[in-house]
């Protein structure tokens, strides 16, 4: 049963999600009432930018947050890291700037790069306050003890350094600048969308070096990572154009399209973490989509969402 905002307190939010949303989350550790906030606000965060979508090795079994999982691209195969609260394995021994520094600029607390598969250009656009309550919510869970599986990528991709030069032309760090020009609503819809939801790493097309183009935002993608498309999500006739706001909003609450049809795959789990955000907020996603550049879909790309 999915819980949302709209029923339960932000208290209360954080023993329903660690009981049913997220039962593997076990107690949360002792705190008062305004980390308890945090921590709930983190939790949703958390779903919302479906964290343990790609933390969690679910086709193998794996322990929540403790990686593994294996996302096959052009360039090789990348394997997520464990991101539990382990001190050795996991995260567990990062600072709050450490935290925020991996998710703003994308470097590990050792100074490496991270690869860009993991999606820092566009959680770098979340704001500091919102990137900590996601930390709480993560050191409140349980650790595991499993070890990270190296990268399996092609030469030359495998040598770190060229993210550096990658970095320079593609990252534009955040956090991400309200528009003047728009109502609250759709700067609110902005953030969620494009930082949180991240909804372009998965509807943007790339470039030949895996840098989203931009210029076609939310265009759909053919033979995306692990071969997946993804539909056009703007408000071309023939994608989200026949979709009213409250359609989109709603969809991002039950993952049912207004034919009916009810989504699946990778998207039913970016369902599982919109449907815990606050109906405004889900409607704040919907003002942000209906207001995109609308692009006609290309061949492959399925149909619109759900489809």
């Amino acid at each position: 049963m999915i819980f949302t905002r709209r029923t339960i307190s932000l208290l209360g939010l954080t023993a329903l999600l660690l009981a049913g949303v997220f039962p593997w989350a076990g107690a949360v550790q002792a705190a008062d009432p305004a980390q308890q906030a945090v921590i709930a606000r983190g939790a949703v965060l958390f779903a919302a930018a479906g964290c343990a979508n790609c933390h969690t090795d679910r086709a193998h079994h794996g322990l929540p947050l403790a990686g593994g999982r294996a996302i096959v691209t052009g360039f090789g195969t990348f394997y997520t890291p464990n991101i539990s609260p382990d001190p050795r394995f996991g995260i567990g021994g990062w600072s709050d700037r450490a935290f925020i520094s991996a998710l703003r600029e994308g470097v590990a607390p050792d100074g490496s790069d991270y690869y860009p598969a993991f999606p820092y250009p566009s959680f770098t656009e979340m704001s500091d306050d919102d990137l900590l309550a996601i930390k709480r919510y993560i050191f409140s869970l349980p650790p595991q003890q499993t070890p990270d599986r190296p990268q399996a990528l092609r030469f030359p991709f495998n040598i770190r350094t060229g993210i550096k030069l990658w970095k320079v032309l593609y990252l534009r760090e955040g956090p991400l600048t309200p528009s003047p020009d728009e109502s609250p609503e759709w700067n609110r819809g902005a953030y969620l969308a494009r930082a949180v939801v991240h909804c372009g790493e998965c509807h943007t097309p790339r470039n030949l070096f895996g840098a989203m183009d931009t210029s076609r935002r939310y265009a759909g993608v053919s033979g995306g990572p692990d071969a997946m498309n993804a539909p056009d999500i703007t408000p071309d006739p023939h994608a989200l154009g026949s979709w009213s706001t409250d359609d989109i909003a709603s969809f991002l609450d039950d993952g049912m399209t207004p034919s009916g049809d009810s989504t699946g795959g990778a998207m039913a789990e970016v369902i599982h973490g919109t449907s815990l955000l606050s109906a405004a907020d889900r409607r704040a996603i919907a003002v942000y989509l209906k207001t995109q550049i609308p692009i006609a879909p290309q061949p492959g790309l399925g149909g619109q969402p759900g489809g």
